[in-house]
């Protein structure tokens, strides 16, 4: 569920960010980002039901599965594309959020760059 965690939070970063609900101070915080406590509301909100969730597990794991090609540096995976996905997914997360939970959505969104660094990163990515 980690991974779940992981793939959701920049999503909703976006969304966020783009619907104005993050201020460009909380941008720029340093974060501290306690992706435990994310996961677990994740899985607790009311706000995506149990077979989205279900459906949304599979996306962040066909992504997690690229992302893990690209390190091992298999040809034809594209940073910028697996970028595109990666807001796509979190858009989608967000926009499923943010009408019954938009506190997890604020804080999701909020986290949207530090996983993309962890994503992108081959050390903190092997840490998964």
């Amino acid at each position: 569920m980690l991974a779940l965690t992981l793939t959701i939070f920049p999503l909703v970063a976006i969304v966020a960010v783009q619907s104005g609900a993050v201020t460009t101070e909380e941008q720029k915080a340093p974060q501290e980002l306690d992706l435990e406590a994310l996961e677990q509301r994740l899985r607790e909100t009311r706000a995506i039901g149990f077979f989205t969730k279900l459906a949304l597990r599979n996306q962040i794991d066909d992504l997690l599965n690229r992302f893990r090609a690209y390190h091992r540096g298999r040809p034809g995976i594209d940073l910028e594309e697996l970028h595109e996905d990666y807001d796509l997914l979190l858009l989608k997360v967000l926009s499923l959020l943010q009408d019954d939970d938009s506190k997890l959505a604020r804080d999701i969104a909020a986290s949207r760059e530090v996983l993309w660094e962890i994503l992108t990163d081959p050390e903190q990515f092997a840490e998964l």
